[in-house]
C-alpha cells in the first residue's frame, strides 16, 4: 500500500480541496484536520472525506468562499457564523475565542451555527488541553436515529468530546457518538451480506432488525436505549436550540453528493481550572483518578490508543489505499491544471 509523511498528505489534501473552490485558508485548514484523524486511526474523518467534501464544494452544498464571523457576543459567550462553508475555519476561529474568552472570564461557550459536517471532534478539544484548559465539543448531523418511542429518524449521532489538560502528559481525551454503532459497520455488513446483530438499528417501519439493508432505509439506534437518544436530544438543543442551526432531520445526508446546506451547529465549552480549584489542585485530583484506574492491568486509558497511532503516523507516514490515493491525485491535478 502506497505510503505518504504526514506533510506530503497535507499538501495532497489541501490542494485537491483548493482545486474543488475551498479558499486557501479552508482548503489549509480542512486538510489539517482531515490527516490530523487519519493519523489517530479515524478514517471514517480522514482523508476518505476528502471526495466527499470536493463534491460538496463543487455542486454547492458547502461554499468555498466563507470566511466564518462572529455574530454575537457577550463576556464569555459567542456565536460564530461559518457561512455554510467546510466548518474548520469556524472551528478554528472558535477555538482561538474559546481560550481567549475561557482565561478572562474562567470559562467560555463558543456555538457555531449555518456550518457542515464537523470531523473528529476530539481534535479541537485536545487542542485547548494542550493550552491547558477543559475543553467539551459537542456537534449534531444529519437525521439517523429516533426518539426515544419514536421510530423515523430525527436526530444525528451528535458526537460528544472531552478533553482533559494533564501533568507531564498528554491530555485525556473522550470521543464518541451516542449511536450503538457507527453507520459505517451497517454498511460494510450490506456489501458483505451479512447480518447485524439486533440493537443496532430498526427498520422504516419501527422494527429491530438484523438486515442491514433495511437498517440502512430505517434508524440507527442509540447507545443505552432511551438513555443515549436523550443525550443526543441534549446535544442536539445545544447545538442547535442555542445558535440557531438546522436540526438534524432538516439536513439532507452526507452520503449523497446532492442536497442542501446542512447549517448544522457546533457548540465549544472550554474551562480555565485556575477560575475553580487552581491548576495545581486540578492536576492532582485528576492524576490521582487516573493511577487508580490503572490499578486494574486492563485498563487502558481513553484517548491512548488514537495517541499512539498518530506518534506512529509521524514518524512512518500514513498508508493510503491505491484507490484512495488515485482520487486525491486526480482532483489536486485539477488544480495545477487551472494554475
Amino acid at each position: 500500500m502506497p505510503r505518504l509523511t504526514l506533510a506530503e498528505a497535507q499538501d495532497l489534501a489541501t490542494a485537491a480541496l483548493a482545486a474543488a473552490g475551498a479558499n486557501p485558508e479552508m482548503a489549509r485548514l480542512t486538510a489539517q484536520a482531515l490527516v490530523a484523524a487519519e493519523a489517530e486511526g479515524q478514517g471514517g474523518h480522514g482523508l476518505s472525506r476528502v471526495p466527499q467534501y470536493a463534491g460538496f464544494l463543487a455542486n454547492g452544498r458547502a461554499d468555498g468562499n466563507a470566511i466564518p464571523a462572529i455574530l454575537a457576543e457577550r463576556g464569555g459567550a459567542a456565536l460564530i457564523d461559518a457561512r455554510h462553508g467546510l466548518a474548520y475555519p469556524a472551528l478554528d476561529l472558535a477555538l482561538r475565542e474559546a481560550a481567549a474568552r475561557a482565561r478572562r472570564n474562567g470559562v467560555a461557550f463558543l456555538g457555531i451555527t449555518n456550518s457542515h459536517h464537523a470531523g473528529a471532534m476530539g481534535l479541537p478539544v485536545a487542542a485547548l488541553a494542550r493550552q491547558g484548559l477543559v475543553a467539551l465539543a459537542f456537534t449534531n448531523s444529519p437525521a439517523a436515529m429516533p426518539v426515544p418511542g419514536g421510530r423515523r429518524p430525527l436526530m444525528g449521532t451528535n458526537p460528544v468530546a472531552a478533553a482533559f489538560p494533564r501533568r507531564d502528559a498528554a491530555p485525556l481525551v473522550i470521543d464518541m457518538a451516542l449511536s450503538e454503532v457507527a453507520r459505517g459497520k451497517i454498511m460494510l455488513a450490506a456489501k458483505a451480506g451479512k447480518k447485524i446483530p439486533l440493537g443496532w438499528a430498526l427498520d422504516a417501519e419501527g422494527n429491530p432488525t438484523t438486515d442491514p439493508n433495511a437498517a440502512l432505509d430505517g434508524a440507527m439506534l442509540a447507545m443505552g436505549g432511551a438513555k443515549g437518544a436523550l443525550l443526543a436530544l441534549v446535544v442536539e438543543l445545544l447545538c442547535c436550540a442555542l445558535t440557531g442551526a438546522a436540526f438534524g432531520f432538516e439536513a439532507d445526508s452526507f452520503f449523497a453528493a446532492e442536497g442542501n446546506r446542512p447549517r448544522l451547529g457546533h457548540a465549544l465549552l472550554a474551562i480555565d481550572p485556575g477560575a475553580l480549584a487552581g491548576e495545581a489542585g486540578f492536576a492532582d485530583r485528576l492524576e490521582f483518578l487516573l493511577a487508580a484506574m490503572q490499578g486494574d492491568p486492563g485498563v487502558r486509558l481513553p484517548g491512548s490508543r488514537r495517541a499512539g497511532l498518530a506518534a506512529h503516523a509521524a514518524a512512518d507516514g500514513l498508508e493510503v489505499p491505491e484507490a484512495l490515493l488515485a482520487q486525491l491525485q486526480a482532483l489536486a491535478a485539477k488544480s495545477a491544471k487551472v494554475a
